[in-house]
């Protein structure tokens, strides 16, 4: 194998004094009032004949909730809820911004969007966080899942040389390499191979370095867990669906509880501080648990940093009334969350993902070099932050900062840079001092707030995220919400064998079996090929709980 060594070997740099500079001029996208036409795909044409047939779609107000309505000539109407709560859809549009966008697309446009990912022309987002799956293989067998384990009788799994190629593709991107990588599945941590693909990615440039997991393996080996921390792992992004058994027996089959406190408590033992908790939330299954994950993760705040919840995907056929029953949206969630807490996380204190994108591109216009930009469609995603005091009580972050002004300190200091203001990086240093102001109480809060305001860098940020959890709510699009404007400002994206990179709920929705019937191999195959390990035998033979 190559010496793996960094791309690019030297940061993208911003020309201050070029006519490009202009484009990071911070700019909103207008807020439209409903009802508008987005356009999307006919599920039942995907689902029967895997036709990817373009239609128009409506957004509309019905019964404080946005609706969405499509129809196909051969099948008919489709209703499905959008956004459980209008206002709250219209209150976070005011935080949309135009990106900067992708500057070498992978694919051009010849049939359109979805059918040209790769990412095209189209593309709007340049990639926030890339994912790799390094294997289709998996240790548990769940009723809900987006990857198909490989119980069709095939495997899934890119060579070594094809995932060290994917993640090169992924560090050519411009204006920004994607900065951070999750490696997944299947479940990765089947893979002999995975501590050496977390090697070359720290090698190649990558800042953070993840697994989605179930958690299973690295809460039956410590020493597994010590392996994957010392080859550079960052993060444990782990499947975490309630606090009791009940929600695990439903979603996956099996009680998983113990494994994954034991997951924790491994991640305590060695000093690890970044786990993030990705529950799977499912109406009549567990939502009744969300105040009590965010309980559970203040508890263990030394280790978890996050908890991310995920409003389920419903990716196989259903009618409408079943859709009805099971389908949860994202304000759905955060009316949860604010009525389980006691008010404690309030549904008012919660933003869209893009409303984080002026500080992104302001902290890289200090330092010189284009940085992660934030650019989701605003219906993608919501996050807040709860402060944990000294007794464990938690709070919104809201009623320590004044987030809307801090937001818009960035969007001041973009600016200065674009508009070619005189010695704009002086006084953008002077205007990140000077934000102490927003901050409404001192102690503790300010000097980390103050650090991180006078170095303007994540490293000094990662020190005050010590003292908060992010809660956020990623709600992933199936055939029967699937809007194409969504997909087109998709920052979370796969890097697939091909050379493409393929936004995520594309590659989920449409061409993840595509990709899987070009790439994939019998299981004897593989097997002759391989020379499997005895945990990736166990994965397709004995999976975790039948022993």
């Amino acid at each position: 194998m190559e010496q793996v060594t960094r791309i690019p070997e030297q940061p993208v740099a911003h020309d201050y004094k070029s006519k490009e500079i202009e484009r990071y001029r911070v700019e909103n996208y207008p807020v439209r009032e409903l009802p508008y036409t987005t356009q999307s795909i006919c599920p039942e044409c995907f689902l029967t004949d895997n036709v990817v047939h373009v239609i128009d779609a409506t957004l509309y107000e019905e019964d404080g909730k946005v609706m969405y309505k499509k129809t196909c000539e051969k099948h008919g109407e489709f209703i499905d809820v959008y956004w459980g709560d209008v206002e709250m859809f219209k209150r976070a549009q005011q935080w949309w911004y135009k990106s900067v966008g992708l500057d070498n697309p992978r694919t051009e446009t010849v049939d359109g969007c979805p059918n040209d990912c790769g990412q095209c022309p189209q593309h709007k987002s340049h990639t926030a966080l890339a994912l790799i799956d390094v294997t289709n293989r998996c240790n548990l067998r769940c009723p809900i899942c987006f990857a198909v384990a490989a119980e069709g009788g095939t495997v899934y799994e890119p060579t070594p040389e094809e995932v060290l190629e994917m993640m090169k593709n992924l560090r050519r991107n411009l204006p920004v390499p994607a900065p951070a990588l999750q490696f997944a599945g299947g479940e990765p941590t089947v893979s002999k191979h995975l501590p050496q693909y977390i090697r070359w990615a720290k090698e190649l440039g990558f800042k953070h370095v993840q697994i989605a997991s179930n958690g299973i393996r690295i809460g039956k080996s410590k020493e597994y867990l010590k392996e994957l921390l010392d080859a550079g792992l960052s993060t444990v992004y782990m499947q975490f669906d309630g606090v009791t058994p009940d929600p695990y027996i439903v979603a996956r089959g099996r009680n998983l509880l113990d494994v994954k406190k034991q997951a924790i408590q491994n991640a305590r033992e060695l000093g690890m501080e970044s786990i993030v908790l990705v529950p799977t939330v499912v109406r009549g299954v567990n939502d009744d648990q969300v105040g009590k994950i965010i309980e559970f993760a203040v508890e263990n705040r030394d280790v978890i940093r996050c908890v991310n919840f995920q409003p389920v995907s419903i990716t196989g056929r259903i009618d409408y009334e079943a859709r009805k029953k099971m389908r949860i949206t994202i304000p759905d969630v955060i009316h949860l969350i604010e009525e389980q807490t006691g008010g404690k996380v309030p549904a008012s204190e919660w933003y869209p993902v893009p409303a984080m994108m002026p500080v992104g591109r302001g902290l890289g216009l200090i330092k010189g070099t284009p940085e992660l930009e934030l650019s989701s469609h605003f219906a993608c995603g919501m996050a807040t932050f709860i402060y944990v005091n000294e007794d464990g009580s938690y709070e919104p972050i809201t009623n320590l900062i004044d987030v809307d002004r801090f937001l818009q300190l960035f969007t001041d200091i973009s600016n200065m840079f674009a508009d070619h203001k005189r010695y704009a990086r002086k006084r953008a240093k002077a205007k990140l001092a000077a934000g102490i102001r927003f901050i409404k109480r001192k102690g503790i809060m300010k000097d980390l707030l103050v650090a991180f305001l006078n170095r303007g860098d994540y490293e000094s940020l990662a020190k005050l995220m010590r003292r908060v959890i992010m809660i956020g709510m990623m709600h992933f699009q199936d055939p029967f919400n699937f809007d194409l404007e969504r997909v087109q400002h998709c920052d979370i994206n796969y890097a697939v064998p091909d050379g493409r990179i393929v936004p995520f709920c594309t590659m989920n929705t449409i061409h993840r079996s595509r990709v899987e019937e070009k790439f994939s191999i019998t299981i004897d195959e593989w097997r002759e090929r391989h020379r499997p390990t005895q945990v990736e035998e166990d994965s397709i033979s004995r999976p975790y709980g039948s022993e």
